[in-house]
């Protein structure tokens, strides 16, 4: 399937290397011709087109689809599978994904729902033994946690409907280098390392990631993925229907329901039913901007809407950074808005929802409830309006951080922003034709009902689990002005909502609102970003009655914005390994 060579790590890009030098080094790992892209350390200046992606070998591969003339949703082709290959345990061609997507031509803002969906034969139970919940890594190492996979009809779908190259071109690159090998990043050898005892578990994954001698794959070895390359060439003859229809989907229904120890039930079927649903954007307003992103069965665009419309209410543009008294402003927001989160939203296609999650009087109403500089005690869902009530009880599921998140514009005017995923890092650790399968199953609460009432986010046949993935383009005078997002499990709201009121309020520069310590809170404890940078902020913070976790906060956010010139400025978080490109 692949070979491992130690030797000389290739792409020698570095937070504090040059500029030129580093869209050079860039540029060699692909291919030796010369391009004109330029790569900074903190922020990017582009007049035409730009990509933001977690791996400097995505961003080149996007950069190159713009460059031949091709549209934003052909670089988002070439940019996923690249990720999806040298990013293994973050997204792929296994997993789901959401769109958020500007058509220049037609002035249109929507969204593309790729989710993974439970198996028909899921029942409420899927993750009980005797009663009572599977503990987390039960449940998701095999075949139990693994979902229809998405990904590869969102990028066919939206290819069909808005590409402008061949789709064989846009999958070539991947193709090629999986075939010639890729170089090894520090990031993805620890995660290996880290995940090692769980990796192991499963012969073909063990074989992918590991040398003959056991030992985890090292930084600077050389990773080819022969079985890869042969599943992108048969996408590029057959279509994307290819993955759904014939022997990818009977390999992975193999791969699932016979995984040892912990079988799944996924079927053929699954995959001849699936389908990619258009969907109308969530938008909130906060200031003069419209932020828009991805509804249910996405809790993001609700979610990170919530937050800022009850931070609207204390005028942040007055406020500041060094301020503590601003995050505990949206810390609490944050507690009152994932409060409601548990308690109401899931997929709407199985379940209802309230209609006034947004509505500036509800939002008033939860601001209200803030007292600046005192820590709520205690939070509890609130009572939004809704067309028919049901009473429901509030969810239990767990998302662990893992997912990546990329942007692109080009010359045109048309925007991607795609937060992509196969949930937990590795996802469920099954391969199936050189990719991971993921476990987006355990997205769903375990518990299908508690004291009596059913949980909005249990499992049921053919749904969607509900996600904190939050792609979000935000719009001013009804144009875009910006596009962002981020990993990171369910503090992915925390991060784009954080790094939203830094720049929108604050007037922080990208790289700064990317870049600052984090502090979120989701459950009632502070999670503050370890540095000294942040001692103090934790410090005040359990001043005003805080419980504060010190740790460490891995995002992944990319983002850029439109000038008033029409230039674009671009920046990505340095907890990862993300180049932004532009002309």
């Amino acid at each position: 399937m692949h070979q491992k060579i130690i030797k000389p790590l290739a792409l020698g890009i570095t937070l504090a290397g040059s500029c030129v030098t580093a869209a050079e080094q860039v540029t060699d790992a692909i291919a030796p011709e010369a391009t004109s892209a330029v790569q900074a350390t903190s922020e990017v200046t582009a007049a035409q087109y730009i990509v933001a992606a977690a791996h400097p070998l995505a961003s080149e591969a996007g950069y190159r689809v713009l460059q031949q003339g091709g549209s934003a949703i052909d670089a988002m082709v070439a940019v996923q599978t690249v990720l999806g290959l040298v990013e293994p345990q973050s997204s792929g061609l296994g997993g789901g994904a959401f769109l958020v997507y500007y058509d220049a031509e037609s002035g249109k803002l929507t969204t593309f729902d790729g989710r993974e969906t439970a198996p028909l034969a899921a029942t409420p139970e899927l993750f009980l033994k005797d009663g009572q919940p599977l503990k987390f890594y039960d449940a998701v190492v095999g075949g139990r946690s693994v979902g229809t996979p998405g990904t590869v009809k969102l990028l066919g779908d939206t290819h069909a409907k808005f590409g402008k190259l061949a789709w064989s071109d846009l999958l070539a690159p991947a193709a090629e280098l999986a075939r010639k090998g890729f170089t090894v990043s520090e990031r993805l050898a620890s995660s290996i390392a880290k995940d090692r005892d769980r990796l192991y578990r499963y012969p073909v994954t063990r074989a992918y990631f590991f040398n003959a001698d056991g030992s985890p794959l090292q930084t600077s070895q050389t990773l080819t993925n022969e079985a890869y390359a042969a599943t992108l060439d048969t996408l590029a003859t057959k279509g994307a229907d290819a993955f759904y229809f014939g022997s990818i989907a009977e390999d992975i229904v193999a791969t699932v329901t016979g995984a040892e120890g912990n079988p799944g039930v996924l079927a053929l079927q699954d995959f001849s039913v699936y389908r990619i649903k258009e969907r109308a954007p969530v938008c909130g307003g906060f200031m003069s901007y419209e932020v828009c992103g991805m509804g249910p069965p996405s809790s993001g665009a609700l979610t990170v809407g919530q937050i800022l419309g009850i931070a609207d209410q204390f005028r942040m543009q007055q406020r500041s950074a060094d301020d503590p008294i601003s995050w505990q402003i949206i810390g609490d927001a944050s507690r009152l808005a994932f409060a409601d989160r548990g308690r109401y939203m899931a997929d709407t296609d199985y379940v209802p929802m309230p209609s006034g999650l947004l509505d500036e009087g509800y939002l008033k109403s939860r601001a209200a409830l803030i007292k600046p500089g005192e820590a709520l005690s205690e939070v509890a869902p609130g009572e939004p309006s809704w067309e028919n009530a049901v009473s429901l009880a509030d969810d239990e599921s767990i998302e662990l951080p893992s997912t990546s998140h990329f942007v692109i514009r080009d010359a045109k005017g048309n925007i991607v922003s795609m937060t992509t995923t196969i949930e937990n890092g590795f996802g469920s650790r099954l391969m199936s034709n050189g990719f991971l399968l993921n476990n987006e199953l355990t997205d769903f609460s375990f518990r299908a009902h508690k004291d009596g009432l059913p949980i909005a986010n249990r499992v049921e046949p053919g749904k969607r689990p509900r996600s904190s993935m939050s792609p979000t383009i935000v719009m001013k005078d009804g144009v875009p002005y910006m596009a962002v997002g981020s990993p990171g499990g369910s503090r992915i709201i925390g991060y784009v909502s954080s790094a939203l009121i830094r720049h929108l309020a604050w007037g922080e520069s990208l790289d700064s609102a990317f870049n600052s310590p984090h502090a979120v809170n989701r459950f009632g404890t502070y999670d503050v970003e370890l540095g000294a940078q942040s001692d103090g902020l934790a410090t005040s913070l359990e001043g005003m009655g805080f419980k504060v976790n010190r740790r460490d906060l891995n995002s992944g956010l990319h983002g850029f914005v439109i000038k008033s010139d029409g230039t674009m400025v671009g920046a990505a978080d340095k907890r990862r390994e993300g180049v932004v490109l532009g002309d």
